[in-house]
């Protein structure tokens, strides 16, 4: 069974690390994982005035998140929590009330600093919002990556082997946790 991944960088620049780490995630991903990025850079700021009749980027934003098996957000931390672009994106996708998009979706949260604790603040900041939207949550294991140009190709190959191996550790374990949350979701096979 293959299951489409969509994958949310939190970040908006191009030269970010968070973006090159992506990459290596994809490429040490199992096969049954396809990805496809849910882009988040065109989204107005969250306003429940526009709500009545949501903005095009609003609606390609919610599509793409419902067409989704699973999640992956590969994120900064900005300010010791959750980057501005992201949040907005997790409030634009779960509006209006009652239509929240992130439902039962299996997500997995990490991120890439060049600090020594990783996006560890953003990650635990991020586990309220994700519960509250009821998005399910890979909780380990976690991965709080030290950034070091060295080791990530721009093409996402990985130049250190131990960061190989916990990178496609990660990455099995996520895609076992989206195989166990879709068995056992309404709808799905294996229920």
């Amino acid at each position: 069974m293959t299951y489409r991944i969509g994958l949310i960088v939190g970040s908006l620049s191009s030269h970010s690390i968070n973006r090159r780490l992506s990459k290596a995630l994809i490429k040490l991903a199992p096969a049954e994982l396809e990805f496809f990025e849910i882009g988040i850079g065109d989204l107005p700021l969250y306003n429940t005035d526009l709500e009545a009749d949501l903005p095009a980027a609003v609606v390609a934003l919610k599509e793409a998140v419902e067409s989704a098996d699973g999640l992956l957000i590969v994120s900064p931390e900005y300010n010791r929590s959750i980057p501005g672009p992201l949040k907005n994106a997790l409030d634009w996708g779960s509006r209006p009330w009652g239509k929240n998009s992130f439902a039962r979706k299996p997500t997995g949260v990490l991120g890439a600093s060049i600090g020594a604790i990783g996006t560890a603040v953003m990650q635990s900041s991020m586990r309220p919002v994700l519960a509250f939207l009821d998005a399910p949550q890979l909780t380990a294991p976690e991965g709080y990556i030290t950034f070091s140009p060295e080791v990530y190709g721009e093409d996402g190959t990985v130049h250190n082997d131990a960061t190989a191996e916990f990178l496609s550790h990660y990455m099995a374990e996520f895609a076992a946790f989206v195989t166990r949350v879709l068995a056992n979701a309404p709808g799905h096979i294996g229920e």
